[in-house]
């Protein structure tokens, strides 16, 4: 009976030490929005930014449209569910693809103070800045 009271207190214990969150908007994403400063190690010549609207939710504006999707990985892995975003051409559609494309693939995203770096195991980064 003491070991099964035992049992349930740690588990109590543990649970109420877990945030209700464990996404990237516990970590220091939230409140923020995100300016893509750098793509694979090159200046982004275009405007894109990123937020965390809600936890399990990243939205932004890619160089010619507004997008949505969810992300429930735990921190540090990224994940984004399909993104849906508006249909609007522009002359800079093929860095948008460019964003996007990179967004999708990224497993991993680090918060240090002002500057987010999203990456993967195949070596590609994205790294951002907060708005200040």
């Amino acid at each position: 009976m003491i070991r099964s009271a035992l049992a349930v207190l740690l588990t109590v214990l543990a649970l109420a030490g877990c945030r209700a969150d464990e996404t990237v908007t516990a970590y220091g994403g939230a409140d923020k929005i995100w300016h893509l400063q750098s793509l694979d190690g090159d200046a982004f010549q275009a405007t894109a930014t990123l937020t965390f609207p809600e936890p399990g939710q990243i939205s932004g504006q890619a160089p010619c449209n507004s997008f949505t999707a969810t992300q429930s990985a735990p921190y540090p892995w990224f994940t984004t569910g399909p993104v849906a975003s508006t249909r609007r051409a522009c002359p800079a559609l093929k860095a948008e693809t460019a964003f996007l494309t990179a967004l999708s693939e990224m497993s991993l995203v680090e918060v240090l103070g002002d500057t987010m770096i999203l990456s993967n195991d195949a070596g590609r980064q994205m790294v951002f800045k907060a708005a200040s």
